[in-house]
């Protein structure tokens, strides 16, 4: 589902995952809502709010978002007419669990092969 925003702004391509409460705190949802438009913004964002994530491609991030009882990561690609929101999930240990890489890659290359 594409977002549209302002001209000078990137959109969101949400190819899996949604952000709202819940299972998302109310400040977790706004938290998650003020980077990715950071993100459309064309900010780059560092530690601790986000990661590089090369296991999953060139230009692909994890969003970090803590909350309450969870730790949320937003699996992104930086694309330059877009924010490609590949999964949303809770994270329960240090490693990112090697079937959501598998998904991300799977989703990515059947987005560059569709567009």
């Amino acid at each position: 589902m594409l977002i549209p925003m302002d001209k000078t702004e990137k959109p969101l391509v949400w190819l899996e995952g949604e952000v709202k409460s819940p299972p998302f705190s109310q400040a977790a949802r706004l938290e998650a809502g003020y980077l990715l438009r950071q993100l459309q913004e064309g900010k780059k964002l560092v530690l601790p709010h986000s990661r590089p994530m090369p296991s999953v491609g060139p230009r692909c991030h994890e969003l970090r978002i803590v909350d309450e009882r969870d730790t949320w990561r937003i699996v992104y690609r930086s694309d330059l007419d877009a924010i490609v929101i590949l999964e949303v999930f809770s994270k329960k240990t240090r490693e990112t669990p090697k079937r959501v890489i598998d998904v991300c890659k799977r989703r990515l290359k059947h987005y560059d092969e569709s567009s």
